[in-house]
């Protein structure tokens, strides 16, 4: 499995607005916004702001950078399969 992220702007109503399109083998399979200074403690982490498919959680994880983030995403769909 290959995943490849894509920088974005997201508009998310609030001061969290960089992100990343996270693809599986071509397909979308995560949205991840980095948390602003707003977040205190947590600025500069990622949250999944959504996930599809294997990745859809109810409880969303919040992560200390893309690495943990893709380690996270890549477990998950390597479960699935």
């Amino acid at each position: 499995m290959t995943l490849r992220l894509q920088p974005v702007q997201i508009a998310t109503g609030s001061y969290d607005v960089d992100g990343q399109l996270v693809f599986a083998d071509g397909f979308l399979t995560a949205v991840l916004v980095k948390l602003s200074g707003y977040h205190d403690d947590m600025a500069g982490m990622w949250f999944l702001e959504a996930g599809f498919g294997w990745v859809d959680t109810p409880t969303r994880p919040t992560f200390a950078d893309l690495d943990a983030a893709q380690t996270w995403i890549e477990e998950r769909l390597t479960c699935a399969a």
